[in-house]
């Protein structure tokens, strides 16, 4: 594989303690940020009558149904669909060895959306095996990215263009397929921004043990996903066979960002903008990035969740608008500051 332009990372001089306390100070944010939004929505609910229904099963009538039935899933969710997509962008990044990679502007998600549609279209029954759908279709649109990109070796640019390219065609495929069924997609209006509307329980169910598998596996491949970031042909010296370490790297990061948009549709920019602002704060040591990225993922999306269901309440933003509002600005600096 080709060299990127991307600057070399900086030494941060970070040692294992610190980078363990960064962590621990992320998991405590997680929780304060999970706890705020659980308390703030349409109807706001104070601290101690969360904890008194959460931890002693006291009914407070309404309350205890907007939380336990609505708001505690629904930040679960946000949580792990944060999670997936940030540790789907940072495996990307080092595989490919690319800071513009992630499963949006590859095209990934775009791809696992497709199949999402068809099984909703043609399989309802099955909505359990959505995720795994969705896996096949991010999948199949990794492959022919790497297809189309493959030409005497893997040109980075040419990686990125074609995922481009890819996205844009299977983005008019969904919305054909809106225009062709729109009586049994009308229920699917807020997929394509991204939206953890409505959602509950069954979806926790649905995307947990995909989630549990893809974070098992990241962690699994942390040591060598440093190794590819020394590059393809000292990480042979040092005995790690890449392509076969890559393709499982690309299963793996298909089958997170695919767990993501089953359940909450296209949300951009998580998998761009966390793993770079977690290398910015804890380094880029793989054993610390990927639970940072998961953490951050986590984070990010809980909160940006909250603001999108406060900013105009009683009305609702989808989160995904909320993130694109955010994410942009970050992603223009990020090509004006970085030599990408």
């Amino acid at each position: 594989m080709e060299r990127t332009h991307a600057r070399p990372e900086r030494p941060c001089g970070l040692t294992r303690r610190r980078r363990l306390a960064k962590l621990l100070l992320l998991a405590v944010l997680l929780a304060a940020v999970f706890l705020a939004g659980t308390m703030f929505g349409a109807v706001d609910v104070s601290a101690p009558d969360i904890l008194r229904i959460l931890l002693f099963g006291q009914d407070s009538g309404v309350y205890t149904t907007i939380i336990r039935e609505v708001r505690f899933p629904r930040n679960l969710l946000a949580c792990m669909v944060g999670a997936c997509l940030a540790l789907s962008g940072a495996i990307m990044q080092g595989m490919m060895r690319n800071p513009m990679a992630s499963p949006s502007i590859l095209g990934v998600t775009s791809g696992a959306s497709v199949t999402t549609y068809i099984m909703y279209l043609f399989f309802p029954a099955a909505s359990s095996l959505i995720p795994l759908g969705a896996f096949c279709g991010a999948l199949a649109t990794t492959f022919l990215i790497f297809v189309f990109a493959w030409k005497g070796g893997l040109n980075p640019v040419r990686f990125i263009l074609s995922g481009v390219a890819l996205s844009a065609i299977l983005s008019a495929v969904n919305n054909i397929l809106t225009i062709r069924f729109p009586d049994a997609l009308q229920g699917m209006a807020g997929f394509m921004v991204g939206g953890l509307s409505a959602r509950s329980w069954p979806h926790v169910r649905m995307i947990l043990p995909y989630f549990l598998a893809g974070l098992a596996l990241a962690l699994l491949y942390a040591g060598k996903l440093n190794v590819l970031l020394l590059g393809d042909e000292l990480a042979v010296g040092l005995g790690v066979n890449v392509d076969r370490t890559r393709i499982a790297l690309i299963a793996v990061s298909s089958l997170l960002a695919a767990s993501a948009v089953s359940v909450a549709g296209m949300i951009s920019f998580v998998g761009l903008c966390v793993p770079h602002i977690m290398r910015m704060f804890i380094g880029s040591d793989y054993r610390y990035l990927i639970p940072a990225s998961a953490l951050g993922g986590a984070v990010t999306l809980t909160f940006c969740d909250m603001v999108g269901r406060v900013v105009l309440r009683p009305s609702e933003i989808p989160v995904g608008i909320i993130l694109a509002l955010l994410g942009a600005p970050f992603f223009l600096w990020m090509l004006r500051e970085r030599e990408v």
